[in-house]
């Protein structure tokens, strides 16, 4: 059922409020400032604001909407929509049906909305549906998932990580830790095509690895109970595997749960995945997990408002462009920072804050 963005479905909705009268009445620079930092009167006189403008309204389409990868997206959302006096609606599927998810944008379209998010999970069962969108003056943005390349799909840009890339950067990890056996990688859908990429860069790198693994592709299911349930299952049934792999959220942290709980760390098996649920980075911390591959999904939400606003404001003139938002491994000796704050951008706490940074810069 679609999640309409309403006054009981926040928090915080007094800070939200104060952010929408600082982004239309003084300025970009105020409302950071009512974010947490700290700016000079200088730097607000410096800081022109936006001219008055409609409250544009931007609706996102998802496959899962309640799934807890995206509770940092929809916390970016709501804070750029806060920033530059827009709002926005959360609705689609939550189970990865994909007539939902038409069903969605094309009542999204019918309604008027100025702009449109979508992740493009099916390579082509939005091109229509977009086009239309298109038809009727409204910008549509891909986010989290793109068509595949090569394809006609008419989105104006995509806003997430490069999917391919990422599952065969993790496939080389792989072949790193293992060199023969069994290994599981675990899939929440397949096919479509916000993981499906990942998992065909990953047996690819395996594959060109030349070691003799068998890597062997499991579906596990669209929410978080159902993808441990199959993991746990397997895992009965092979107790022989070296590896345990997911290339989405909720698998990784059913296979990290599946291995704590079997103590398979201790047995050689090695596990790893996508996405920084905290119970993943607790486990990374523990040594129980390899690795997890943060894509930033907080900025996934932010940017993708940030080109609507901006595309929107400019008339069009200006954007929109592609942002890739990022491939990072995060293991035992990277997971402190994860592990000691609990902020809006990994999703785990309401307040906004701005958080401080001390030492230098790891790319």
């Amino acid at each position: 059922m679609a999640q309409k963005r309403d006054d009981a479905d926040q928090v915080n909705d007094s800070r939200r409020g104060l952010l929408q009268g600082a982004a239309l009445g003084t300025g970009l620079a105020t409302a950071m400032a009512l974010l947490g930092g700290a700016i000079s009167p200088a730097q607000a006189a410096e800081a022109a604001p936006f001219p008055g403008h409609k409250r544009w309204k931007i609706v996102f389409v998802n496959h899962v909407t309640t799934n807890p990868f995206f509770v940092p997206t929809q916390y970016g959302i709501q804070d750029a929509t806060a920033i530059f006096g827009m709002d926005y609606q959360w609705t689609g599927s939550a189970n990865a049906d994909v007539s939902e998810m038409v069903n969605a944008l094309n009542a999204a379209v019918a309604a008027k909305a100025d702009a449109i998010a979508v992740p493009i999970v099916d390579p082509k069962a939005f091109d229509k549906p977009i086009q239309n969108a298109l038809d009727a003056g409204i910008p549509v943005f891909a986010y989290n998932a793109d068509a595949p390349s090569g394809t006609t799909n008419p989105r104006l840009a995509y806003i997430g990580q490069d999917l391919y890339l990422s599952g065969y950067q993790m496939g080389e990890r792989i072949a790193s830790l293992i060199d023969s056996g069994l290994v599981a990688l675990f899939i929440a859908t397949p096919g479509q095509l916000n993981i499906q990429p990942r998992l065909d860069g990953a047996m690819a790198a395996i594959k060109k690895s030349g070691k003799n693994i068998d890597a062997q592709t499991i579906a596990t299911g669209a929410t978080v109970n159902e993808e441990l349930s199959k993991i746990k299952s397997f895992y009965l049934g092979h107790q022989n595997l070296k590896g345990m792999f997911a290339v989405d959220a909720g698998s990784t942290q059913g296979v990290a749960e599946v291995m704590k709980e079997s103590n398979l760390q201790s047995k050689g098996v090695h596990g790893g995945g996508f996405d920084l649920l905290p119970r993943t980075v607790q486990l990374i911390h523990e040594g129980v997990l390899d690795f997890t591959i943060d894509q930033q999904p907080y900025v996934q939400g932010f940017y993708t408002v940030l080109e609507a606003f901006v595309f929107l404001a400019s008339g069009g003139l200006v954007g929109p462009a592609n942002i890739n938002t990022g491939l990072k491994f995060v293991t035992k000796g990277t997971v402190e920072p994860y592990l000691n704050t609990s902020t809006r951008y990994e999703g785990k706490s309401t307040k906004a804050q701005i958080v401080p940074r001390s030492g230098g810069i790891k790319s």
